[in-house]
């Protein structure tokens, strides 16, 4: 095997590796002895530096990594940093509230406890996975049942549905214009991660 197909398979190793690996772990793969493996790593880790790239490979007491470049760090840390929070809409809480306490609930409830259609409500709840078609009704046409998912208890902190705060009525509710304060607002505010 020659020396570039064994780096090659040692920069293949060290990525998929991910944690330092001891120079003597790669000569046995090879068959070769750990002073000459020691050699071809500190070989490839100057070919990293020397090119500009933006891996390099660590050395720590006879075990190397492959790991990114230092001076990369800013970019990396901004791709890192946790999504763009926002919160949801108000039409996206009514209808996850109307699902949540009415569910399984098609549609057509959904949209006659809020007097208007709330397709694209339901699609943004679903994209977000907050909500899921739980089946069918059995009605004229069979409409999709929606209900809530693991991740809609999750997310507001309830271990089970009978968690939800009690309400009377929802649909009452809803169509109060400034009921939504009997809630409280950690519970209909959570942020939410865009997907």
């Amino acid at each position: 095997m020659t020396k570039e197909k064994i780096k090659s398979a040692l920069e293949s190793i060290l990525f998929v590796w991910g944690d330092p690996l001891e120079a003597k772990t790669c000569a046995e793969l090879f068959n070769m002895p750990v002073s000459d493996m020691v050699h071809i790593l500190r070989e490839m880790a100057n070919d990293y530096e020397e090119k500009g790239s933006g891996l390099r490979i660590r050395e720590m007491d006879r075990s190397f990594q492959l790991c990114t470049a230092a001076e990369n760090d800013d970019y990396i840390q901004l791709l890192c940093t946790p999504a763009r929070k926002k919160r949801l809409s108000q039409p996206a809480l009514e209808t996850l509230a109307i699902i949540a306490y009415k569910q399984p609930v098609t549609k057509a409830q959904i949209d006659s406890i809020r007097g208007i259609r709330s397709d694209r409500v339901l699609e943004g709840l679903m994209a977000k996975g907050l909500i899921a078609e739980q089946g069918r009704s059995t009605a004229i046409g069979r409409p999709y049942l929606y209900g809530t998912t693991k991740e809609f208890l999750k997310l507001f902190g309830f271990e089970t549905l009978a968690d939800l705060p009690e309400i009377e009525n929802i649909d009452d509710l809803v169509m109060e214009e400034d009921a939504w304060g009997e809630i409280s607002p950690d519970q209909l505010t959570m942020p939410i991660e865009d997907k």
